[in-house]
């Protein structure tokens, strides 16, 4: 890995649709067939009912802030201070991710925030999505 770059995933057959949905500007989730659950993580059976009969569709790419830490300390690829959040998206699963296009401090940062998806290419293969306040 080069110096400042941030270690990137690497798809496998179970998480390449989420990685092609990225790299095309889509949030993509599953969801179960029979029980109508919608999850994140990638994986090839619903985490509620067990069932493999799952579909990949495009999220809304909506979400609320649901909690978040400021790290101030440097890492690979990040520039301090940055947060580290988990958002609840708007078809219920939560994910961690990173805020963009604000101040990344308390008051900027509000729970319950109205957010919004954003891409952020970091390879030829890879686009990161990360949160950023709705509407800015």
């Amino acid at each position: 890995m080069a110096e400042g770059k941030r270690p990137l995933p690497k798809p496998t057959p179970e998480t390449q649709h989420f990685w092609e949905g990225a790299k095309a500007g889509e949030l993509r989730l599953q969801s179960c067939s029979d029980c109508k659950h919608t999850y994140f993580p990638p994986r090839p059976f619903c985490p509620k009912c067990a069932s493999r009969n799952v579909a990949v569709k495009k999220a809304s790419g909506k979400a609320k802030l649901h909690s978040y830490v400021i790290h101030h300390r440097p890492a690979p690829g990040f520039d301090p201070p940055y947060a580290i959040a988990v958002v609840e998206l708007a078809e219920g699963p939560r994910m961690m991710t990173n805020i963009s296009g604000c101040p990344q401090t308390p008051e900027a940062l509000k729970l319950d925030m109205d957010l919004e998806v954003t891409f952020e290419k970091q390879s030829d293969t890879i686009s990161l999505p990360f949160f950023k306040p709705a509407g800015k």
